[in-house]
């Protein structure tokens, strides 16, 4: 029997462990490479580019539909968005977006904010509100308790002092009644009807002393001298009226009166009437003067100083800070209510809106083979190098079991 030499042996086993793990270590690196085909003579070498690169497509698109199809179902989708749109993270978020806005009043923006706020305010109380106030005023109810409540409260018990009537007197007497007007006043009424009337009504209904002076001097004489002297002497008769209006002290007299006066001396009835004919006259003047008003107070307004004004006010009023949370949390409260019932309808189309499958396909595309192969390889490192070895393993096993064959035969 020969001796077999101790080369042929080592030699199988070595050279299986070689070749497998090499083998394996070239099959994997042929997944990726060569990233671009190669070409000999004009013609495209087969198995080039890697076997990912040249099925890129395909594995874009099942990647997408393996993630779409049991990944991201709406279902799933749906469970991320309760969890996402908890009312913490909505309150949260509505706070930050509040605080943000606030934020951008103060910053260089702030007068084209101030522009913006003062058009909205223009427009409503120069346009939105005169139109609503005049559909309002038809109503018979409208600010009824509002002025019947100012009626009681205010001009029931309204009492004027002492400075307030002595300037009422003074203005009636220099500028509605003075002696001039007056005179004139007389004139006009003194005519020769009136003159005739007063001295038949005299001589008729009077009896004792003055039926013996309206009947034996009358007074028809008097009147007419009267009427003539205020015709013919102006001046000297606005001077005695002057004289008589101070000697009988009227304007004084009137003070007095305009002091004690009050509605609550008048009937019930009368109060009564004072305040339906209040309201009328206010629900009338709003119908045919309220719109004009409005559009004349609103044209007569700055409304971007206004807008300024009222936007640093913002800013430093700690209650708008304040309510920032209440607001917040409200506004939270209520985009809950309304997912809970909406957001499986949401989800749905909001998917196709997405298109998330779309853009899975395209960012797989997108991505170059050598990073694709750095991007898997970092997942997977160990799980290919065991591989390799696995391979290494495999044919220096196989070699082993020849050489034991050889040594057995």
């Amino acid at each position: 029997m020969s001796t077999i030499s101790p080369l042929l042996l080592v030699v199988p086993p070595v050279a299986g462990g070689i070749i497998g793990y090499f083998t394996n270590d070239l099959a994997i690196k042929m997944l990726f490479r060569p990233y671009r085909p190669l070409q000999i003579f004009g013609r495209q070498l087969p198995i080039t580019p890697g076997l990912i690169p040249s099925n890129q497509s395909r594995l874009a698109k099942r990647i997408a539909d393996t993630i779409m199809g049991s990944l991201l179902t709406p279902e799933e989708l749906q469970r991320l968005a309760k969890r996402l749109l908890k009312t913490e993270r909505m309150q949260g978020a509505i706070r930050w977006l509040l605080d943000l806005a606030l934020t951008q009043t103060q910053t260089t923006n702030q007068d084209k904010t101030a522009h913006i706020l003062g058009n909205i305010l223009q427009d409503m109380l120069g346009q939105s509100l005169p139109k609503m106030l005049k559909v309002w005023a038809r109503d018979e109810d409208f600010l009824a308790d509002q002025i019947d409540h100012i009626f009681d409260q205010v001009l029931l018990d309204f009492r004027l002092n002492e400075g307030q009537a002595q300037q009422i007197s003074k203005w009636v007497r220099q500028g509605i009644l003075p002696p001039d007007r007056l005179r004139r006043l007389i004139i006009d009424f003194l005519t020769d009807r009136n003159i005739k009337v007063i001295d038949e009504t005299l001589r008729e209904k009077t009896s004792g002393t003055y039926w013996v002076v309206a009947n034996i001097f009358g007074v028809r004489n008097a009147l007419t001298r009267l009427r003539t002297y205020c015709l013919d002497e102006p001046t000297k008769c606005n001077n005695r009226i002057g004289e008589l209006i101070t000697a009988l002290r009227v304007e004084n007299r009137f003070q007095e009166w305009l002091q004690n006066f009050s509605l609550q001396e008048l009937p019930i009835s009368t109060v009564q009437q004072l305040r339906i004919t209040l309201r009328q006259t206010i629900r009338n003047y709003l119908q045919t003067d309220g719109v004009p008003l409005l559009k004349g107070l609103s044209d007569s307004i700055d409304w971007e100083k206004v807008a300024q004004r009222l936007l640093k006010r913002l800013q430093s009023s700690s209650v708008v800070m304040d309510s920032l949370d209440t607001a917040s949390e409200e506004l939270a409260l209520i985009l809950e209510r309304y997912l809970e019932e909406d957001l499986e309808n949401i989800v749905a189309k909001a998917i196709p809106i997405l298109d998330i499958d779309q853009v899975i396909m395209d960012r797989v595309k997108a991505t170059s083979p050598r990073n694709l192969e750095m991007a898997v390889q970092g997942i997977v490192r160990n799980e290919l190098q065991a591989i390799v070895n696995l391979g290494g393993i495999l044919g220096f096993t196989i070699g082993l079991m020849q050489a034991g064959i050889l040594l057995f035969q």
